[in-house]
């Protein structure tokens, strides 16, 4: 009839200019009220448009009321499933569509559904899908393949994308981006390059690909080249260059490329904050932040917790408190696991500890890195004991420590000499939480019973570890002889360092001021023939004022 035609044209331009649920739902109620709810053309764009603006529940009711719904309409009902509901849902609704008598699965139903089983790392459903799809005589289409070639690459089953690639009778950028991807993702980055090469068209992604996948692999002078080359350099090439440098440690390279970009979005900004406070330039990290402050940047919870790690580095308490007070009057929720742990991190690094208590005492629910930062905070401060005690009400609550949370703990009996305790953890960790100690636990057992006089089974413990303990650990009981004017120790473990570090003159003069101690100066005078003979010289010391 021309008049339902007229009003389902007219219901079309609608939602074609629909922005809004509301106004969704006022178009809805036109549909029923000219009974258009059977018009499968008008209720598909209405459910492409439901999954945006809508919930899914409302989708499949409006869905449930057409009678006979084609392909078209279940494939709009699937894309919706695939994009916002589980993978279970969706491959629950694809079966139920392969059940409906009158309706098949086509090119525009299996991408959704491959879609999902990559989302959820379902190979195995995944092939399933594939047999179906080439059942049904569409396995060849370029978006059912370059689905299953996506499928394949992320379950890092390369070789079965690299099959159904090189079956595709057509390929789009697509297509070949995911195989680069594929590749990419298994470090094959010889096989990714070599396909990059091959495509007969490339765009931004493809080029961001390969950028990436040597950035992973720590290869940047590749990476550094295919970025010189590409064509259109966006914000996303330039923040993976970035943020490459920044976690190799390159900071100039990764500031020089920063100012290059003539765009710079937020997660750039955040690429390089974060990487001057993980690379130990805290100053660095909040001169930038104030920099991106005046260019009225607003920052994200990420950027604010670089801050509040560049913050804890300086140990500043003046500056604690205005990163504190100006995370208050934003709009980040402070709440967030991540912000509160760097906030509490913070604020008990900084000496805050009232205000890190606080913090700490009202979290709906402790974990482990938020019972770290406050037991270090306290060791920093002085408060061993308040650590200890900390440390055992975490173990009390159930949870269970890790490697980082015992150095935290030796850490801190180490600096208020708390022996008994310290080898109390040091056999805890051991026998009951059946952990092998590493170096660094080996090191903060060995500085706190150094410093305690507990020299020999310093020693002892340093000759029983199953590895060779790092020139550190050896420094740290050579520095403990001096302190305790131990010449026999102290000859035994100076004669293991001039082994391990034969170009350092610090341990020369430990062992000389321990001769000097007793007034052996002939000794003296032998390890500084020795250190002249090596062209070694004692570092001067350096004061401020």
């Amino acid at each position: 009839m021309p008049s339902m035609r007229l009003a389902s044209a007219s219901i079309a331009t609608l939602l074609k200019a629909c922005k809004t649920q509301f106004r969704l739902e006022q178009i809805h109620a036109q549909i029923i009220h000219k009974g258009l709810e059977q018009d499968h053309f008008l209720i598909t764009q209405f459910i492409c448009l439901s999954n945006a603006l809508s919930s899914l529940s409302y989708s499949t009711a409006v869905f449930r009321r057409v009678s006979n719904p084609s392909s078209h309409l279940w494939n709009s009902l699937l894309k919706g499933h695939c994009e916002r509901s589980s993978f279970s849902a969706t491959v629950s609704l694809f079966i139920r569509m392969k059940r409906e008598e009158g309706v098949a699965a086509d090119e525009y139903t299996y991408p959704s559904v491959v879609k999902a089983c990559a989302g959820e790392g379902r190979v195995w459903e995944g092939r399933a899908v594939h047999g179906s799809a080439v059942r049904r005589g569409v396995g060849g289409n370029v978006f059912v393949g370059t689905s299953l070639v996506d499928l394949y690459g992320k379950c890092r089953e390369v070789a079965c994308a690299r099959k159904v690639f090189d079956e595709m009778c057509e390929r789009n950028v697509v297509s070949w981006t995911a195989m680069v991807v594929g590749y990419a993702g298994v470090g094959d980055m010889v096989e990714a390059s070599k396909v990059f090469g091959e495509m007969p068209e490339r765009n931004a992604v493809s080029w961001n690909v390969v950028i990436s996948g040597f950035v992973r692999l720590g290869d940047l002078g590749n990476a550094r080249r295919v970025f010189e080359e590409m064509p259109g350099k966006d914000v996303v090439s330039f923040t993976t260059m970035i943020d490459g440098y920044a976690k190799s440690g390159d900071m100039a390279s990764a500031r020089f490329l920063f100012e290059q970009a003539p765009v710079k979005d937020i997660v750039m900004w955040s690429a390089l904050i974060s990487g001057y406070a993980q690379n130990g330039f805290p100053n660095q990290a909040v001169k930038i932040f104030l920099e991106m402050s005046s260019r009225n940047v607003e920052p994200d919870e990420f950027i604010m917790v670089s801050l509040m790690s560049a913050c804890s580095q300086v140990g500043c308490l003046e500056l604690a408190e205005w990163v504190d007070s100006y995370l208050s009057n934003s709009s980040i929720d402070i709440r967030q696991p991540h912000v509160l742990a760097a906030l509490i991190d913070m604020n008990a690094k900084c000496g805050n500890m009232e205000r890190a208590a606080s913090l700490f005492e009202n979290m709906p629910k402790r974990d482990l890195i938020s019972y770290c930062s406050m037991i270090q905070g306290l060791s920093i401060h002085g408060q061993g004991n308040q650590a200890v005690a900390l440390f055992n009400k975490m173990l009390s609550e159930g949870l269970a420590p890790d490697e980082v949370a015992f150095t935290v703990i030796l850490t801190a009996c180490s600096r208020s000499e708390l022996v008994e305790e310290g080898r109390h953890f040091f056999e805890l960790m051991r026998h009951k939480y059946s952990m092998v100690p590493t170096p660094d636990h080996y090191a903060c057992m060995v500085d706190l019973l150094s410093r305690s006089g507990w020299l020999e089974e310093a020693y002892d413990l340093l000759q029983s570890m199953p590895v060779e303990p790092h020139a550190g650990a050896w420094g740290a009981l050579l520095g403990a002889c001096k302190l305790h004017c131990n010449v026999e120790f102290g000859e035994l473990v100076a004669n293991r360092l001039f082994v391990l570090e034969p170009k350092s003159a610090g341990s020369y003069v430990l062992l000389s001021d321990i001769y000097a101690a007793f007034h052996r100066w002939l000794d003296v005078s032998v390890v500084r023939n020795k250190m002249q003979e090596r062209g070694l010289k004692k570092i001067p010391g350096i004061s401020s004022i």
